[in-house]
């Protein structure tokens, strides 16, 4: 095997990958909406004409859209100060759940306003 094949099988299993990812993550999102939609459109950072359509997609859909070669939803956690709030330890664990749900739900907020 040379360095192209190399190259080309882990793009194709960087391509499985990202698909089982998609599909995980559309599958997931559906349950969550459908057992408590405002609770998952906060969670999810959604909007309501988004969550009406994860609810009603087919597994046929769901399957279509999650093969992609694009992760089809972007990491929420986008910024070092996100990021270092989760993994800071030296928090009580209350106050960091806490914190988190304030921070998750003002860009929800934000994003729900730009939309």
């Amino acid at each position: 095997m040379n360095i192209n094949d190399n190259s080309i099988a882990l793009n194709n299993e960087i391509a499985r990958e990202i698909n089982d990812i998609n599909l995980a993550y559309i599958l997931l999102a559906q349950k969550m909406v459908k057992q408590d939609k405002a609770a998952s459109m906060i969670r999810l950072g959604i909007g309501t004409k988004l969550a009406d359509m994860l609810a009603n997609m087919s597994i046929t859909q769901i399957i279509k859209l999650s093969n992609s070669k694009f992760l089809i939803f972007s990491p929420r956690l986008d910024d070092e100060a996100s990021i270092h709030a989760v993994g800071n330890e030296e928090k009580d664990s209350a106050l960091q759940r806490a914190h988190m749900s304030i921070l998750m739900a003002g860009r929800h907020s934000a994003a729900k306003n730009q939309a």
